[in-house]
This record gives structure tokens, C-alpha cells and sequence, in this order.
């Protein structure tokens, strides 16, 4: 979105113009359900947790000051939403951690088309992602996290340490070495 077409969204939304909130929901929903659902494994908390995030938007966004940083800022409540989720579950003796992965689906693949994969095309990359997803979930939830909103997310760096409340080169660090662990793993896997 553009950042005039923000700053007046978010203007608007402050003042809580129903137009404005639906708008800036249409628009992030889609990325961070997506960011949600790779952290939880989960539609129904995935969706659960959008609500969450937007709900909280709303009661605080009078509080944000815009400084080009939206995202990050919707990102990390999303985030932190979930990972306070998962601490929560984790105390009451669910599972650790933020859950479970679902591997991408062959229509989401980048630069892939889905109807001009044939048979074996299309099982041989679901395979690939399923091996992924079973190696993304043996990093540490700080690697994965990193890694998600990186790829997942299409969040850069520096987007990534404000969302998570790190520095920079906290959030690099963590990218890289989940990075490496997963080419290590994926060539031992051959």
C-alpha cells in the first residue's frame, strides 16, 4: 500500500471511521493469517488469533504513531499474540513451542502454477515441502519465527527485529543459523 494512502488510512482509522479499520483489515488479514497459521498449525487458533490482533488494533491503534512502520508494528502484535498462546498452552500442559507447520500447498509455491505441474511434478514437490515443514519444526522457535517472517511473510530484516523486539543483528544472526541448520539437515536428508 501506499505510504499517503496509509498515513490517511491510519488517520482516519484513528479516529474510528468503520471504513478506515475495514479497509486496513482487508488489506494485512491475508499476510497475517498466512504468518499465523505457520506459527500455530492451526486455522481455527490462526483465525482466532487474526481476530485477536485486529481487535487489539483497534482498542490501541490511537496510541501508534506512524512512522512508516505499520506492519511491523500489526506484525509483531500478531506474534506476540501467538507466542503468548503457545507459552499459555505450554503451562497448562499442551504442546510446546508454537505448534505445528502445515506445508505450503502446490498452488502457493513461488513461481509455480499448479495446473502445469503434472502428476509426478506436483507429488514430488508436496514431498519437498513436507520434508521442509518436518525440518523447519526441529529449529529453535526463534530460528523458525526469523525464518517465517522472512519467507513466509515477505517481512525484511529490520521489519523483523521491530516485530520481534530484537536487534537487527539478533534477527540475522537467528536467520542464518536457522539457515544453515536447515541446509545441513535438507543435504543429510539426500
Amino acid at each position: 500500500m501506499d505510504s499517503t494512502v496509509l498515513d490517511e488510512l491510519l488517520r482516519r482509522a484513528r479516529r474510528r471511521e468503520p471504513e478506515a479499520l475495514r479497509r486496513l483489515v482487508e488489506t494485512y488479514s491475508p499476510r497475517v493469517f498466512g504468518l499465523l497459521y505457520r506459527l500455530t498449525g492451526s486455522r481455527d487458533e490462526a483465525e482466532d488469533l487474526l481476530q485477536e490482533a485486529f481487535l487489539r488494533v483497534v482498542r490501541v491503534i490511537d496510541k501508534y504513531r506512524h512512522v512508516g512502520k505499520f506492519e511491523a508494528w500489526l506484525f509483531r502484535i500478531a506474534a506476540n499474540l501467538a507466542r503468548d498462546r503457545a507459552r499459555r498452552r505450554a503451562r497448562r500442559g499442551g504442546t510446546d513451542g508454537l505448534g505445528e507447520l502445515q506445508p505450503l500447498s502446490v498452488a502457493r509455491a513461488p513461481g509455480v502454477q499448479s495446473d502445469t505441474l503434472d502428476p509426478p511434478q506436483r507429488l514430488a514437490l508436496s514431498e519437498a515441502k513436507e520434508q521442509l515443514a518436518e525440518h523447519l519444526l526441529r529449529l529453535s522457535d526463534a530460528e523458525r519465527e526469523v525464518i517465517l517472517l522472512r519467507h513466509y511473510s515477505g517481512l525484511s530484516f529490520a521489519e523483523i527485529a521491530a516485530v520481534l523486539g530484537v536487534p537487527l543483528g539478533t534477527a540475522l544472526a537467528r536467520a542464518h543459523r536457522g539457515l544453515e541448520r536447515l541446509r545441513r539437515e535438507l543435504r543429510q536428508g539426500e
